[in-house]
């Protein structure tokens, strides 16, 4: 089994950083991809920004020049570093791990945190 643990979620004022984390544990032979999604009320869960094994990375257009994904491969940590952030950036954010276990391939979702953007 693979468990994924996010912290970094908040209340933050227009303008204002957070830093989410998101660490990977159990069984895991190696992982590939790391991304994070939000998913805002109402509205369906999207891609924020992904980062693979090589370090490749892509961002949603709305958050590029703001957030920053990067991977630590010796903690099995993702993160995600939110600059300038808008109201419009309020949503539950996700982590999601793709890996393989023992059990094979496996696409794994974190338990979501709260990021609120409001004065």
């Amino acid at each position: 089994q693979v468990q994924l643990v996010e912290s970094g979620g908040g209340l933050v004022q227009p303008g204002g950083s957070l830093r989410l984390s998101c660490a990977a544990s159990g069984s895991i032979f190696s992982i590939y991809a790391m991304g994070w999604y939000r998913q805002a009320p109402g509205k369906q869960r999207e891609l924020v920004a992904g980062i693979t094994n090589d370090g490749s990375s892509n961002y949603l257009d709305s958050v590029k020049g703001r957030f920053t994904i990067s991977r630590d491969n010796a903690k099995n940590t993702v993160y995600l570093q939110m600059n300038s952030l808008k109201p419009e950036d309020t949503a539950v954010y996700y982590c999601k791990v793709s890996a393989t276990t023992p059990s094979g391939y496996r696409e794994v979702w974190g338990q979501g945190t709260l990021v609120t953007v409001s004065s």
